[in-house]
C-alpha cells in the first residue's frame, strides 16, 4: 500500500468514525422519539429525517454549503465566535457523511426500539425501578442489536459517501479526499485503473469487516439475552 492510499484509508476511517459517533446520540434520540411518542408533525419529522435517502446527494451537499458557509446561519457564527470553519476540511466531510448516514441509523434503531415489549418496562416500573433504570436494564439491552446494526449501517454509509461530500467540501487530497472521492479522481487519470482496483478492494473489505463484526456482536448479545 502506497503512502497516498494509506492516507486516503486513514482519512476515510476518521471521517466515517467521527460521522457515526457524532450522529449516534442524535439518531438514537430521534429513533426513541418516533418509536415511543405521538405528537403533531410526527409524520413530517419522519419525512425530513429520511429526505437524504430520496433527494440527490448533491442537493444535500448544496444545503450544507449554504448553512455552513461563512455567511450562513451556522457557518457565520462558528467563524465569528470561535474562528472555526468546516469548509474544505475533513470535519465538513464528516458532517456530510453523518447527515447522509442518519436516516439509516434512525430507521434501524427505531425498529429495534419498537420491537421491545413495553409491558416489560411497565413491569419493571411496578417493581420499583425508575424510568431511567428501566430504560438501562430493559429497553437498552433488548434494543442493543438494532442499535449496533444502525451504527454499522451508518459507518458503512459514511465510508461510501460521495455526492454530498464533493459538493460541500470538494475533493482536497489529504483533507477531504475519502475513498469514493479518491476512486473518482483515479478514474479521471489515464492509467488509473490499477489504483481504482486497489481502492475498490479496500472499500469492499472495510465494509465487509464492519458487517461481520456487527453480526458477531449481535449474535453474542442475542445469546446473552437468551440465557438471561
Amino acid at each position: 500500500m502506497t503512502e497516498e492510499i494509506a492516507t486516503v484509508v486513514r482519512l476515510s476511517l476518521l471521517v466515517g468514525g467521527v460521522a457515526t459517533l457524532g450522529m449516534l446520540p442524535i439518531a438514537f434520540a430521534l429513533a426513541w422519539l418516533l418509536a415511543r411518542t405521538d405528537f403533531p408533525g410526527k409524520v413530517l419529522l419522519d419525512g425530513i429525517i429520511h429526505l437524504p435517502l430520496v433527494v440527490p446527494p448533491v442537493v444535500t451537499g448544496w444545503v450544507l454549503l449554504l448553512v455552513f458557509a461563512p455567511g450562513g446561519p451556522i457557518g457565520g457564527p462558528l467563524e465569528r465566535w470561535f474562528g472555526v470553519s468546516v469548509m474544505f476540511r475533513w470535519t465538513g466531510a464528516a458532517i456530510a457523511a453523518g447527515i447522509m448516514a442518519l436516516p439509516l441509523m434512525v430507521r434501524a434503531m427505531r425498529l429495534s426500539i419498537e420491537a421491545v415489549d413495553q409491558r416489560l418496562e411497565q413491569a419493571a416500573r411496578t417493581l420499583g425501578a425508575g424510568r431511567w433504570r428501566a430504560f438501562a436494564t430493559i429497553t437498552l439491552p433488548l434494543a442493543l442489536p438494532g442499535i449496533l446494526a444502525g451504527v454499522v449501517l451508518g459507518f458503512a454509509r459514511s465510508l461510501g459517501e460521495f455526492g454530498a461530500t464533493i459538493t460541500f467540501v470538494s475533493n482536497v487530497p489529504g483533507e477531504t479526499q475519502t475513498l469514493p472521492l479518491a476512486i473518482y479522481a483515479a478514474l479521471q487519470q489515464p492509467g488509473g485503473e490499477a489504483i481504482v482496483w486497489r481502492l475498490a478492494a479496500i472499500s469492499v473489505g472495510l465494509s465487509l469487516a464492519a458487517l461481520v463484526v456487527s453480526e458477531a456482536v449481535a449474535r453474542r448479545q442475542g445469546r446473552r439475552l437468551h440465557v438471561l
